[in-house]
């Protein structure tokens, strides 16, 4: 097929690494435009972006691609299909309509069930038990269009946003090749999504990892789960930010044991407990402001953590 390719992340990568290896011929890639970042705020590519250029591909980077001139250009490629991957800009109808195949896009979520921009951390943060990949017809909405082919994956008890992804793109972007070979021979029946069953998981933020120990401890561990590695669960200690990467939850807990929530209720060699509002949080590995990441046995070893402490 000739394909116009358009994507941003890291997510993005897998699969347009697997239409040039299919041996698909991709007429252009589409990519947000470079940002600076650092403290030299210099411009950084894409992943995506640097994906393209080591295959010597076509590269447009277009502010906002409803723009007429931009849409002029990709009509003029005359793709089959276009392929969308966390792109990161709404595509408006006149753009769906120009391929033979319409805009496929590639989705970190078994739909209806998480629409938006993060399905991926917001399945581990509702403590779901499955999450996958779906190949949707883009239309006009969120993440709305007609389902073409999906595929289940069941999350591990321990599983973060960052293995999850991993997992994601790699099923994504063989599940975009079959999709567009069953396009091609007209094996594939779209099916519409049941609306009533759909969540929105809206854009992250790093005030989101913001730790609430009034909430239950698995809430806790889930959140730390589903924002690792960004924008990552967080405390206060010493006036500094704690990261917490890693915790267990401890349910048993006598009534009279039970303290204000976020009270540090035991300090041991390789862990401490922290109260919650329903159950213990033991945290096993944290990041102290300015500092590595690093198991809460070093970190113990190095700082004075003492029991009755509130976070």
């Amino acid at each position: 097929m000739k394909i116009v390719f358009m994507g941003t992340p890291d997510f993005s990568v897998p699969v347009l690494r697997a239409l040039k290896e299919a041996g698909h011929e991709i007429c252009a890639v589409v990519t947000q435009p470079d940002k600076p970042k650092g403290r030299g705020k210099r411009m950084q590519f894409s992943p995506v972006k640097e994906c393209a250029i080591a295959y010597g591909l076509t590269i447009y980077q277009p502010k906002k691609v409803k723009e007429d001139s931009f849409i002029e250009q990709i009509k003029d490629i005359k793709p089959d299909a276009i392929i969308v991957v966390a792109f990161g800009q709404i595509l408006p109808q006149v753009f769906l309509d120009i391929p033979k195949y319409g805009c496929i896009n590639v989705h970190a979520s078994l739909l209806p069930r998480w629409r938006g921009a993060a399905p991926i951390q917001y399945a581990i943060l509702h403590g779901d038990k499955e999450s996958g990949v779906t190949i949707m017809q883009m239309d006009a909405g969120i993440d709305t269009g007609d389902m073409l082919l999906s595929q289940k994956v069941i999350l591990d008890e321990k599983e973060t946003a960052g293995s999850l992804h991993d997992k994601l793109s790699t099923i994504g972007a063989d599940l975009l090749l079959k999709t567009l070979e069953g396009l091609e021979l007209g094996t594939i029946t779209p099916h519409k999504q049941e609306d009533s069953l759909s969540c929105y998981a809206g854009m992250l933020t790093k005030e989101l990892g913001n730790i609430d120990f009034s909430k239950s401890a698995e809430e806790i561990e889930r959140l730390i789960r589903g924002l690792n590695p960004w924008p990552s669960a967080y405390t206060i200690w010493n006036k500094k930010t704690l990261k917490i990467w890693e915790a267990e939850v401890k349910k048993e807990q006598r009534e009279e044991e039970r303290k204000q929530p976020g009270t540090i209720l035991e300090v041991k060699k390789d862990c401490f407990d922290i109260q919650t509002g329903d159950g213990i949080l033991v945290v096993k590995e944290v990041q102290l402001e300015g500092k590595k990441r690093m198991d809460a046995a070093s970190f113990l070893r190095g700082y004075h953590l003492l029991k009755g402490m509130i976070l």
